[in-house]
């Protein structure tokens, strides 16, 4: 029997996803899933919500199994053929709002503080050994499982785990999945467009689409004229503010549109959140404290809705395209599917280190996740990854090391972080957040 442990499984909309659409795969509609939190309730909740999926769509063909707290996470484990991951440490509260609002007082500002940043790095400082916990289970467990990891920072956990442990991981992100569609709906071409090819690579929340064809024919001349009439109509005022100007700017300056959306770009680069230049956060309109804000209205949105998952007894689903369910099934099948996945750089993008975690086109069947040759980026966007790569390689031998000097150097090669303050002050802000996650006894040397 195939057995798939969900380990934060209080995230119950994103467990329907993953979960439910595992019920609606023939090959995994009997599966044992184990319900994995640290969180009582929100499990409780979770159960509840995915034993009326399983009645009313599965004919309770799947074993739905609850294990609350550190105590019984092996038994939540044991046996696994697939782990997936979507764990916050930390919640909104404490942790999200320190990561905000330390920084603040010494003049750094952020946009999402998941991913890079000094936001990203504490992110994951404090989720890598978690992280690692798990993995440690699991070679004692189920050595050979695969873990589907969803959270982020993506680059740096997902590094951690194939760097420091025997267990068999790869890092899902949604970026990828609708980015072509997503610019072509942007510029106005969506409904012209009947063949779309596309490729991608570069490493999380920093691909970038290579390619992007309609039955061969190149689509990029048209789009980056479309899209420099957007954004200069939109930055001298004679056209509306659109979400995607960041992108749009870095599409028309390097040559290449990026997958992860402008909030999140904005603060991966030097050029956009600057003291000195206030302005360019109306002109781009950028929206700072953004990802505190998500976290109110969604925190405000489950008590809302709540009841309509947990007390429906009529619930149902629909497949979504999330990859979860769908490598599960081309690995119990051997029929592939293609994904795009963060694995190890081993060879895939040539001018990349081969330390850094890669985000490119794999395929999926028995023999697991295999990520493809993509060869050299564009060096402009293999620079430009590169700073971002910096600040992964040296969070992840934080966590490794205990070494305190070593949160500093990742901070102080932060692109954001490092264009807004001295390094005197990164170092006082660095020490600032580590007392504040009550990390000191992590980072003694």
């Amino acid at each position: 029997m195939v057995k798939i442990t969900f380990m934060g499984a209080g995230s119950t909309i994103f467990a329907k996803s993953v979960l439910g659409d595992s019920m609606l795969s023939d090959p995994l509609r009997d599966a044992h899933i184990a319900l994995y939190d640290i969180d009582g309730e929100r499990l409780r909740e979770s159960k509840l919500m995915l034993d009326a999926i399983n009645r009313n769509v599965n004919a309770d063909c799947a074993t739905i199994t609850m294990h609350l707290g550190v105590s019984q996470r092996r038994t939540a484990l044991d046996g696994a053929t697939y782990v997936v991951n979507a764990i916050q440490v930390g919640g909104y509260e404490p942790a999200t709002v320190i990561d905000f609002e330390v920084p603040k007082r010494f003049g750094l500002r952020q946009t999402i503080g998941d991913t890079l940043g000094i936001g990203g790095i504490f992110r994951g400082l404090r989720t890598i050994p978690v992280c690692l916990d798990f993995a440690r289970d699991m070679e004692a467990v189920c050595p050979d499982a695969w873990f589907l990891n969803y959270v982020n920072p993506m680059a740096m956990i997902s590094g951690a785990l194939l760097r420091g442990t025997g267990i068999k991981t790869v890092g899902l992100c949604h970026s990828v999945q609708g980015c072509a569609r997503g610019l072509l709906h942007r510029v106005g071409m969506a409904d012209e467009v009947e063949k779309l090819q596309w490729q991608i690579a570069g490493i999380n929340h920093q691909a970038w689409l290579l390619e992007i064809t309609d039955g061969g024919r190149d689509l990029y001349p048209e789009i980056k004229r479309r899209a420099r009439t957007l954004n200069r109509a939109a930055l001298n005022g004679s056209g509306p503010k659109h979400h995607d100007m960041v992108r749009l700017a870095l599409l028309d300056t390097f040559g290449y549109y990026v997958t992860e959306s402008s909030e999140h770009s904005a603060e991966y680069m030097p050029y956009w959140i600057k003291r000195n230049h206030p302005e360019l956060i109306e002109q781009y309109n950028i929206p700072l404290d953004e990802y505190p804000r998500r976290c109110i209205n969604q925190i405000a949105a489950w008590k809302e809705r709540s009841s309509d998952l947990v007390e429906n007894p009529n619930l149902t689903h629909t497949r979504t395209h999330e990859y979860g369910s769908y490598i599960m099934e081309a690995m119990e099948t051997d029929v592939p599917f293609r994904i795009g996945g963060n694995v190890m750089n081993t060879g895939l993008i040539t001018n990349l280190p081969e330390k850094a975690v890669v985000e490119v086109p794999c395929l999926v069947d028995r023999n697991g996740v295999q990520g493809c040759y993509v060869g050299e980026l564009p060096e402009q966007l293999a620079a430009l990854n590169r700073t971002n790569i910096n600040v992964q390689l040296l969070t992840i031998e934080a966590a490794f090391t205990g070494k305190r000097d070593t949160v500093y150097h990742a901070a102080m090669l932060d692109p954001h972080t490092s264009a807004e303050l001295p390094l005197d002050r990164i170092r006082a802000l660095c020490d600032a957040l580590i007392e504040a996650h009550g990390m000191d006894e992590m980072f003694t040397s």
